[in-house]
């Protein structure tokens, strides 16, 4: 805004010196470095002497180039010193009001990184109307996203610094994403993560594959390769085009009326030490229960599935697993529901 107010009051400036310059050489027959000195000078207002004496057509022109002059300058003045002042203003303001948001969150998300990955790692969180702050060292880019998206919570900074972490609060937090352009920042991110919140989900990106244990062993409980994810997918576009866009659909959320999505069962849910058909989930809420994360492994139990893992409606829960559920919106709230009760 600033720029342009000073762009607009230089080509006023100009516009008066050319018409000032022409004028002079027309009216008074005056050469080109004197129509230009007096332009100047009646302009500016400094009280030199005249080249010349004028005629009264001169004399005339002068008068209106002292008055058009003057409140050029003057209106050119005021208009860049207010809005240097509102600018200033606008941005104490929200950084005052930032500073307050990041104060209040919390079981939120921290995204490390606004290049192309965090970008839809961004647009995703918003569609899913999941709370998030973003950590960025570059200001152009977050100039940008705020001409965008002004609503969005950030911390300007490198993420690698306990201190920008606590800013986004990272001990309130429920899980961190780092996705920043170099392998080096993400593991840094990750132990600098895990030792300021011990239970905090930390997923990094790795550019080349063969940082993706050290990221592992700092502390990520997910890694992933774009690289390597998108070969997979392209892969499995050929081979299985069908499934591949069935999952594109459901991930993406272009289908609304079905989701695919997980359930956290508290300790305190009728569900706990229960088998899933004691439950009855899938014939009171009409839900799908393709799979079962349990909290005491890795693994995940299918249903049905091998028989190594004892799946099926005999597959007992417990608190703090997690239930992977494909079903309507309103089904999966009426499950979040009971499993938190």
């Amino acid at each position: 805004m600033v720029q342009k107010r000073i762009l607009i009051f230089a080509a006023l400036i100009i516009a008066i010196i050319v018409i000032g310059v022409f004028g002079y050489y027309f009216i008074e027959s005056l050469s080109f470095i004197d129509a230009l000195y007096m332009t100047v000078i009646t302009i500016s207002t400094v009280g030199f002497g005249e080249v010349r004496s004028l005629s009264n057509a001169g004399k005339i022109f002068t008068i209106i180039l002292i008055v058009c002059g003057i409140a050029i300058i003057t209106t050119g003045v005021s208009m860049i010193f207010t809005a240097i002042l509102e600018g200033t203003f606008r941005d104490t303001l929200r950084r005052h009001r930032m500073a307050k948001r990041l104060e209040k969150i919390r079981g939120h998300f921290i995204i490390c990184g606004f290049g192309q990955v965090g970008h839809d790692v961004i647009d995703e969180f918003t569609r899913a109307q999941e709370e998030f702050v973003i950590i960025e060292k570059h200001e152009e880019r977050l100039d940008i996203l705020q001409e965008k998206k002004s609503e969005l919570l950030y911390v300007l900074g490198d993420a690698t610094e306990d201190e920008i972490l606590k800013k986004a609060g990272i001990e309130r937090a429920k899980g961190i994403i780092a996705v920043t352009g170099s392998d080096t920042d993400n593991l840094y991110i990750c132990l600098s993560a895990r030792a300021l919140n011990p239970r905090l989900r930390i997923i990094a990106r790795v550019i080349e594959s063969e940082a993706a244990a050290k990221v592992r062993k700092a502390g990520a409980d997910y890694v992933f390769s774009p690289e390597k994810i998108g070969g997979v997918r392209l892969a499995a576009a050929a081979l299985r085009p069908a499934v591949t866009s069935f999952l594109d659909t459901i991930l993406k959320g272009e289908y609304y009326e079905l989701m695919l999505d997980e359930v956290v069962v508290e300790s305190q849910s009728p569900f706990v030490e229960k088998t899933l058909q004691e439950t009855n989930i899938s014939q009171d809420i009409g839900i799908i229960i393709p799979a079962i994360k349990s909290h005491k492994q890795e693994k995940l139990v299918f249903n049905p599935g091998p028989k190594t893992f004892n799946p099926g409606p005999k597959t007992k829960i417990s608190a703090g697993d997690v239930l992977i559920v494909f079903g309507t919106p309103e089904q999966i709230r009426q499950l979040n529901k009971s499993c938190q009760r």
